[in-house]
């Protein structure tokens, strides 16, 4: 195996691991899954995606530097970042009082058919998953210092840079297309509703500590 390759696969071991370990995107994607189904978890996982190829292509690009850089510009997107956390951990919390009498699993596959034929719903899914990504300044920092250690010396460093960026979103995906599809087949352990109301508290007190661990930290 040439050392290019090598880096690549080590690369793409360490963007799977990165996917697994749990955050603020996973608390989102469990919500909109539980909540509307695999079609809204597909829709999450497609704004969150395009949260990480944002921040991998700046990386790679070098602009995600400023936030290395610049003190102001770091301090603007954390704080913009926890609070958009803390809202929707706030709403998860509130819209749990809202659960009501059971549902059966007819009724949430009759969600998510509804959901499948809502683009409202589906760009509702797809923009929470992005927002989310793109307000956290700890993954720009993150990749802007992550991907730079893949690039073989003598590779060239902007067109590695981007085949990196495409490989950390194929692994990212590949983890959240999965933890969704079985999420969804698992649905039907959620239909009772006090164990959703007690998932959607659950990730709602989840999305405000990420929120506040924000907030309250330092500059890498």
């Amino acid at each position: 195996m040439s050392s290019y390759a090598a880096h690549l696969l080590a690369f793409a071991g360490a963007a799977l691991l990165l996917a697994i370990a749990p955050g603020p995107a996973t608390a989102v994607l469990l919500r909109q899954t539980i909540r509307h189904g695999r079609a809204r978890g597909f829709a999450t996982v497609a704004g969150i995606e395009s949260g990480v190829f944002f921040w991998a292509v700046m990386a790679a690009l070098g602009v995600t530097a400023l936030l290395s850089a610049s003190e102001i510009a770091y301090t603007v997107l954390r704080v913009a970042g926890a609070v958009l956390l803390v809202f929707l951990g706030v709403q998860a919390i509130l819209r749990s009082r809202t659960t009501n009498a059971d549902q059966s699993a007819d009724e949430l596959v009759d969600a998510d058919a509804v959901a499948t034929t809502s683009p409202g719903s589906s760009r509702s899914a797809y923009r929470a998953g992005f927002v989310t990504n793109l307000a956290n300044p700890k993954a720009g920092v993150f990749a802007v210092s992550f991907l730079p250690q893949f690039i073989p010396s003598g590779a060239p460093v902007l067109a590695t840079g981007l085949l990196l960026a495409v490989i950390w979103v194929a692994c990212d995906c590949a983890w959240y297309l999965s933890l969704t599809t079985a999420i969804h087949a698992a649905r039907t352990l959620f239909a009772r509703s006090t164990l959703r109301r007690r998932v959607e508290r659950l990730t709602g007190v989840a999305l405000i500590g990420f929120g506040i661990r924000l907030a309250a930290q330092s500059r890498p």
